[in-house]
């Protein structure tokens, strides 16, 4: 597997840019990836199938230049900024193993992490509602996939030192909560790590056997994708 940190300068870019990776895998290109990206500005992500005059304050989000961006995977919707660490996994879903389906594939990758961060905070963390990693019942990690016929893409978020009192005005309580959150708001089911992106990024390196950094960046796909998709009120509203 070979590991990409890679940012790009736009909200657009860095969501076209984890579908880009899926198809290049997916077209036969044989290496596994491990992407890490941090943004720098405030946009909500909604998960493919979320409608956003559900689930996103659209008048706040307007009234304070909060982009409300689609991504390719499901789940819920999400807040992203700074204090945030993404991750991309691309991994290859083979005739024999744990990647067989979505339940094995989520059982597998939350196993994974959730050692690697113990590891790392020395304390014992919890998986939750399939692709939630918590610490005592409040959560740090949301997680979600897209599969294909020969690839999958499974990606998340890390809270390490996010603005949550943010989150609270940009998104009501979800429509659809795992049975652990209880109908709690924002502020009381969320928590930062309150550490540095390194070593969440060394462990979860270590967890994936990285060996070396990926050197095929699709570049045009990306840009295609913005254009045509993760740029478009016909996608970013399409429900």
């Amino acid at each position: 597997m070979k590991c990409l940190e890679l940012t790009l300068p736009s909200p657009e870019a860095n969501l076209a840019c984890d579908e880009a990776l899926i198809d290049l895998c997916e077209n036969g290109f044989e290496d596994e990836i491990l992407r890490f990206w941090e943004p720098k500005d405030y946009f909500v992500v909604l998960g493919y199938a979320n409608k956003a005059s559900e689930e996103v304050h659209l008048g706040v989000c307007l009234e304070k230049q909060i982009p409300v961006l689609r991504r390719c995977s499901g789940g819920g919707t999400v807040v992203q900024g700074p204090g945030c660490l993404n991750y991309s996994l691309v991994l290859r879903i083979r005739d024999a193993g744990p990647l067989l389906s979505i339940t094995q594939t989520n059982a597998f990758i939350m196993k994974a992490h959730k050692e690697a961060i113990e590891s790392v905070i020395m304390r014992p963390v919890e998986v939750q509602g399939h692709t939630d990693l918590s610490i005592h019942q409040l959560k740090f990690s949301g997680n979600a996939q897209r599969r294909k016929r020969h690839c999958l893409i499974f990606h998340g978020t890390f809270l390490l030192d996010f603005d949550l009192p943010l989150l609270e005005e940009l998104l009501p309580i979800p429509s659809k909560q795992p049975s652990y959150r209880g109908n709690r708001s924002h502020g009381n089911f969320l928590v930062n790590l309150k550490i540095a992106p390194a070593p969440v990024k060394e462990c979860l390196k270590k967890a994936w056997n990285i060996k070396g950094a990926l050197d095929t960046i699709p570049w045009r796909a990306i840009d295609e994708l913005v254009k045509e998709r993760y740029s478009c009120p016909e996608w970013n509203y399409r429900f």
